[in-house]
């Protein structure tokens, strides 16, 4: 059982920066992938971002070129580092881990004033 928690959400404002961390309980090395999603008010869990384990990279086409997901597999932690964020990135950003089964964390809000 891996566990998932996130941290490193707030607030801030329209074109600043903000960077999520991911710690799983796990190692992280043996995971398929590790993601990002995110779920904003009155919507449904969307894609953000993933990371598979030899490292390839892949994000949804609204946070390209603004968004950046890593790993430090010693750390067992995931990182997405946010840039240049909008009011439309406000959401509860959840940490998913791929293996045998997926694995999701609480969840760690962020809210971008315009």
């Amino acid at each position: 059982q891996v566990q998932l928690v996130e941290s490193g959400g707030g607030l801030v404002q329209a074109g600043g920066s903000l960077r999520l961390s991911c710690v799983a309980s796990g190692s992280i090395f043996s995971m398929n992938a590790m993601g990002w999603y995110r779920q904003a008010p009155e919507k449904q869990r969307e894609f953000v971002a993933v990371i598979r384990r030899l490292g390839s990279t892949q994000y949804a086409a609204s946070v390209k070129g603004r968004f950046t997901i890593s790993r430090d597999n010693a750390k067992n932690t995931v990182y997405l580092q946010m840039n240049s964020l909008k009011a439309e990135d406000t959401a509860v950003y959840y940490c998913n881990g791929r293996g045998s089964v997926d694995y999701w964390g609480k969840g760690t809000l962020v809210t971008v004033s315009s």
